[in-house]
């Protein structure tokens, strides 16, 4: 397991080797007077951001919140187990999650539907939070985390609508969650700085996605910090190449969903599609044909399919 690494003043960033995967979801800390991390992952990523915490010399005791940008459980499945180890913890999430993370049998049913017979390996267990334990915050709202130090809080749906975005304004930074989808930093040490949208089901919305990129675009944010994963201080890249690769997204879902009349062949057609023209890019951009982040690239246009799928078949009922 390779130690934390600090990105920015204060800021750090523990792998969460989800789905056993290394360089795929990762948990931020903020090493504050009140120490709050950003992201848990899921609940086999919990031993890895004890470790973490354990190489940044905090004990789990010190952590005073920890935010979830959205409550997918690639995101905020390991929260409940996160505060069995962390008492003094409370979690920090959007309005319309705050339910789903005391009551998470919805949660669970989602993701079942999405893994099926995997869930249990990539999830378990996924344990309800007690409401005092709960912190909501609205859009605009703040956080103080230092005597110098206030988060910001914003509202930013596209990729779910339970999903805030939090502005650090020390390192004029923002944690995005999948607001500005994924980064691939295996890519950018081969030079490649490369980002596409994440559009996961069920609440995917091509049109609030554009408007949050907008707003974060308004902010003049230098450093963008992943839920998928890492730091980019291209900014202008990111949100350029996503607004590029969204259309595409939808025109081959477009197509897919014409050639094909089930949610499974559906989903099937449409990845196939992406990862051709995504492959297309990549080697045009000088990638070898074998290079591993290809196996990376179909997990992720996989779950991109479904939510692009379920998000035409609402446009069409």
């Amino acid at each position: 397991m390779k130690k934390p690494i600090q990105l920015a003043e204060k800021v750090y960033l523990i792998d969460g080797y989800d789905l056993g995967m290394a360089e795929r979801t990762g948990a931020y800390v903020l090493k504050e007077q009140q120490i709050t991390l950003v992201e848990t992952s899921s609940s086999p990523s919990v031993p890895h951001i004890l470790q973490g915490l354990k190489e940044l010399d905090i004990s789990p005791e010190e952590i005073e919140f920890v935010i979830v940008t959205h409550i997918h459980l690639d995101h905020s499945g390991g929260a409940g187990l996160l505060l069995e180890h962390c008492p003094n913890a409370k979690v920090i999430v959007h309005p319309k999650g705050a339910r789903h993370l005391s009551n998470p049998a919805k949660l669970i049913a989602s993701a079942k539907a999405v893994y099926g017979e995997k869930f249990d390996t990539l999830f378990n267990p996924i344990l309800p939070i007690a409401e005092d334990r709960l912190i909501i915050k609205q859009d605009q709202e703040t956080l103080e985390v230092g005597n110098d130090t206030t988060l910001t809080f914003y509202d930013t749906p596209g990729h779910s609508n339970h999903h805030f975005s939090i502005y650090h304004p020390n390192v004029n930074g923002i944690f995005a969650g999948d607001t500005v989808g994924i980064y691939y930093p295996q890519l950018k040490r081969k030079g490649i700085d490369f980002y596409i949208p994440s559009t996961s089901p069920n609440q995917f919305d091509p049109d609030k996605m554009l408007k949050s990129l907008s707003m974060y675009k308004h902010l003049k944010v230098q450093r963008l910090f992943f839920g998928h994963y890492g730091m980019s201080e291209n900014p202008q890249e990111a949100y350029k190449q996503v607004e590029a690769w969204l259309p595409i997204f939808i025109n081959e879902a477009k197509e897919a969903f014409d050639e094909a009349n089930d949610f499974e062949s559906r989903t099937k057609s449409v990845t196939k599609r992406l990862f051709k023209k995504l492959k297309e890019d990549l080697q045009n951009k000088g990638l070898k044909d074998d290079d591993p982040i290809f196996d990376v690239l179909s997990l992720d246009l996989e779950v991109s399919g479904m939510g692009l799928i379920d998000y035409l078949n609402k446009q069409k009922s």
